[in-house]
């Protein structure tokens, strides 16, 4: 049950690019988003699709496969877990995000 405190697996499309940064030590970050939807009937009898956006981070080895696997459009399978940070614009605003930091993923396919 350890492993399921902090888990967090989501099919979606991605809706970029990884944005890959290397650092000092060679060790790669990979960024990108993913889109999941749900779709249902509203009280009219419509069908209305809602997406949410999700960030993801991919650290070391993962970070290289997503580099050079992924593309913007590609179905995916992700597993990982959530994490909070916080940082200082350039305004010296404070933002919060939340993260998935992925452990594993599957590419599924890509859109025609």
């Amino acid at each position: 049950m350890t492993a399921l405190k902090n888990s967090v697996r989501l099919i979606g499309n991605l809706g970029m690019d990884p944005e890959v940064k290397t650092f000092d030590n060679n060790r790669k970050l990979a960024r990108l988003s993913i889109a999941t939807s749900e779709s249902y009937k509203n009280d009219k009898g419509e069908k209305v699709t809602e997406t949410q956006w999700h960030q993801i981070i991919f650290w070391g080895a993962q970070a290289n496969l997503a580099e050079s696997y992924l593309k913007k459009g590609d179905t995916v399978i992700i597993e990982g877990k959530l994490a909070s940070r916080q940082y200082n614009d350039k305004e010296g605003v404070k933002r919060y995000v939340t993260e998935i930091v992925v452990n594993e993923f599957v590419k599924m396919g890509s859109k025609a």
